[in-house]
């Protein structure tokens, strides 16, 4: 939402190969090494072609150890210390004047509101020491041409747009979009999440990002499918669980999610889905939320069983093949989704995926010059693609260093607000959240194998916060938030700061750790905040444990 607002377009604006060529990459709340290995490949690629590595993140990652330098910030400090990174670049007249005259608005109000953001104040709301922001923020500037990339550590916040925004009113500050080796990319956290906001899995948009509320872009799509098309857009995901407690939605239809697990306040979200008159669930395993339904469609046709295309974080279109036939009498997705929609009196056809990528580049600009013969061809094509000699997009938003052409990028005022759970002395500790390299998600596809990392949930502590709570290292512990409770055992960590503690959300049957996370949601994604939550810890004995697990 952050890059739409500015660009008009919600993808990334760079290529892998532009971390190849930069100078400088500003990772912030990734831990892409385990996260995002493809990615961190490219990022390293460009480290050893002498860009200079910072990552910003509250915990000491393999990301972070890989790293020129590790900046360390409070949780849900962002804001803080970008603002003063640019304080200190307006102050010291470091911004590219000539690209923010010419392609950019905005720029008085920004510079007015980061006057306050001293390296002195964000020092006080980061903890990290004001001359390392003035040198960050200098060495940022200096640098030819920079990258910033950024995942669920600047997302999973309830100013998570703004999050992004400050990011994007830094490297308009120092011109560093639309041209090579520069760019704000955010790295997707799954194989196709790209792919599945370009098909139009978003509540107010249609393929290609086009917006419902606009009466030609509806008229298109109602000539294409013979249908009327809403004006308003739906619910997104937050909003349908809202829906659901004021009792105006009754029904759920659930595709390959997990929701009952993956939600924040997951106890809760248990609760809303047992309410609910009807709950469909069509996935290949059966998840917590498949558990709960009352229709399970076992879509058997997993990826290594399907044909279509990926998109990836860098905007590439690519083939995927089926690698083995499906099993017995399995049925794909569109024969599933086509076939509820006949049984429902609508004579939709049966396609094919190749059939259904006609279409849909036909209806899109983005997609209209690709075909399976130039995707072959080719390697893939990162979008635009705008006709079918056109090369495709290695680099957006190349306009703005062309004056007079198209809307000029606005800077965002935006303010530092803390988590929004406070940490007090019933709950002391900050709990963060993320992923671990052996696991994906939910766990849904990769705890049902035996492999020698698959020994369930840890809680990182600090040492010395171990120490005065008379926790064992290895030692189970019992941590409770105001939603919910989980025991684990908990392994002393360097990579978190006194006072934070970590967990990952990959292991339903040992430990909900959604069951902790807090569910205020940011008001203009609907994000949840699952960064922040306030949580107390106890030691437990193994007795006390089992006993407490029986009751």
């Amino acid at each position: 939402m952050g890059l739409t607002a500015v660009f008009g377009s919600g993808a990334g604006t760079s290529s892998y190969d532009d971390f190849h060529q930069t100078a400088f990459i500003l990772l912030v709340g990734s831990n892409a090494a385990e996260a995002h290995p493809i990615i961190f490949h490219h990022i390293m690629k460009g480290v050893r072609s002498g860009a200079e590595l910072v990552v910003i993140d509250p915990r000491r990652t393999l990301t972070a150890q890989k790293a020129h330098e590790h900046v360390q910030i409070a949780v849900g400090s962002d804001i803080a210390l970008v603002n003063a990174m640019a304080h200190v670049i307006i102050r010291d007249q470091l911004y590219h004047k000539d690209f923010i005259a010419h392609a950019t608005v905005g720029f008085e109000a920004f510079a007015a509101q980061v006057a306050n953001w001293t390296p002195a104040r964000a020092a006080a709301v980061t903890g990290i020491p004001a001359d390392r922001i003035e040198s960050l923020a200098k060495r940022y500037a200096a640098a030819p041409c920079a990258m910033i990339a950024w995942t669920l550590g600047i997302t999973e916040h309830h100013n998570a747009v703004d999050n992004v925004r400050a990011l994007i009113n830094l490297a308009l500050l120092c011109g560093n979009v639309g041209r090579p080796g520069a760019g704000l990319n955010p790295l997707r956290g799954q194989n196709n999440v790209q792919g599945g906001g370009d098909m139009g899995a978003l509540p107010g948009r249609l393929p290609g990002f086009q917006d419902v509320t606009d009466p030609d872009v509806r008229r298109k799509f109602e000539q294409a499918w013979g249908t009327k098309i809403h004006a308003t857009p739906g619910f997104d995901q937050t909003q349908m669980f809202r829906a659901m407690e004021d009792g105006q939605l009754k029904g759920l239809y659930v595709i390959g999610e997990n929701p009952a697990q993956s939600d924040a306040n997951s106890q809760h979200v248990q609760h809303l889905l047992q309410s609910l008159d009807a709950l469909v669930v069509q996935d290949i395993f059966l998840t917590a939320t498949a558990a709960l339904a009352d229709v399970v469609l076992p879509a058997h046709v997993s990826f290594a069983e399907s044909e279509g295309t990926y998109t990836n974080s860098e905007r590439r279109v690519q083939r995927v093949r089926a690698a083995r036939n499906a099993p017995g009498e399995a049925r794909d997705d569109l024969w599933i989704t086509a076939s509820l929609a006949r049984a429902m009196g609508h004579p939709w056809p049966i396609l094919d995926a190749r059939q259904l990528f006609d279409e849909m580049r036909h209806l899109t600009v983005n997609y209209r010059g690709m075909t399976y013969e130039r995707l072959e061809a080719l390697h893939g094509m990162q979008w635009p693609v705008y006709d079918e000699t056109h090369p495709g997009s290695p680099v957006l938003h190349d306009r703005l260093w062309r004056p007079e052409t198209g809307p000029k990028a606005p800077f965002a005022v935006v303010e530092w607000e803390p988590p929004v759970e406070h940490t007090t002395l019933e709950y002391p500790f900050v709990l963060t959240t993320g992923r671990r390299l052996p696991f994906f998600n939910t766990g849904v596809q990769s705890n049902l194998y035996e492999h020698p990392h698959n020994i369930g949930e840890w809680l990182e502590i600090h040492p010395d916060d171990a120490a005065k709570l008379d926790i064992a290292d290895g030692g189970l512990v019992s941590v409770q938030s105001p939603r919910g409770r989980v025991e684990l055992p908990a392994h002393y960590s360097l990579a978190v700061t006194p006072g934070t503690v970590f967990m990952s959300f990959h292991f339903p049957d040992d430990v909900m750790t959604n069951d902790l996370t807090i569910d205020a949601t940011d008001p203009q994604s609907g994000t949840a905040e699952f960064k922040a939550a306030a949580v107390r810890l106890a030691p437990l004995k193994v007795q006390e444990a089992s006993t407490r697990k029986e009751a």
